[in-house]
């Protein structure tokens, strides 16, 4: 794997990651009464400054993405988008302040050593 293609999968996962983190914190702050029409939740979660800018930030991963496909085969790169799992995870506890369990952090760890593995393959 490149230099150049590692850090193309790198930050267009990480720009994911961050997108992920912002999705949870936009929809965590709109306030609307259970009763609201369906269509009234979505646009309020689609217009969520926090949740525009997530999607803004998949549209640079996105194009990321791509650049780096035509540097790598899909089967190399493909499977570093689990360290989206291991980035989100970090992010839901350290901004979040999601729980941390032993079976969440050996999970994390499993798919930290299996992306190890494949690096070296």
């Amino acid at each position: 794997m490149s230099l150049s293609g590692f850090l193309l999968v790198l930050v267009s996962v990480s720009l994911s990651a961050v997108a992920q983190t912002a999705f949870k914190m936009g929809v965590s702050r709109v306030t609307l009464p259970e009763a609201a029409a369906l269509w009234l939740k979505a646009a309020s979660f689609l217009f969520s400054p926090l949740v525009l800018l997530g999607l803004a930030l998949y549209g640079v991963g996105t194009v990321l993405w791509l650049f780096a496909l035509r540097q790598m085969d899909l089967s190399l790169a493909y499977p570093f988008v689990a360290m989206s799992f291991v980035m989100v995870s970090v992010s839901g506890i350290v901004f979040l302040g999601e729980p941390v369990s032993l079976p969440r952090l050996l999970g994390l760890a499993l798919i930290i050593l299996g992306l190890l593995v494949m690096a070296r393959g």
